[in-house]
């Protein structure tokens, strides 16, 4: 039964942390986005994010997102330079051309800093990309 189970490979989709201006605040915050680089929309998006490390655990935040449309980004929430310290995990479950994908993300602690950023795919902006 298990062996009929098919779970297909994610590609063209990446979470990254990206450095922009926030007007509201009239300050640079980071934040993470979701980027679809493929050429068919995805759906129903689930995502769990956390980060740990031994000593510290964050609560786990989950959001859904309805539609990511090809060639393009969804904003998943701001982060906190206090869990840089910590190792910042993502779990993404969607759906394309419906089949359901599932990966898991991460952004090693530490990591989220200007001299790592690199050009991002779709994005204007630079940013982090998760492994």
């Amino acid at each position: 039964m298990r062996k009929d189970i098919e779970i297909p490979e994610v590609k063209d989709v990446y979470i990254a942390a990206v450095y922009e201006f926030n007007d509201d605040y009239n300050v640079h915050d980071w934040n993470i986005y979701m980027i679809n680089d493929g050429s068919t929309p995805i759906e129903t998006v689930l995502i769990v994010a956390q980060g740990y490390n031994e000593k510290k655990m964050t609560s786990p935040m989950r959001k859904t997102i309805k539609i990511v449309p090809a060639k393009g980004f969804a904003k998943i929430e701001f982060i906190d330079e206090s869990v840089f310290v910590l190792d910042n995990f993502f779990t993404i479950t969607f759906f394309r051309e419906d089949k359901m994908y599932d990966k898991r993300y991460e952004i090693p602690r530490n990591s989220i800093m200007q001299d790592n950023t690199v050009d991002l795919p779709v994005m204007p902006n630079k940013g982090v990309l998760a492994r």
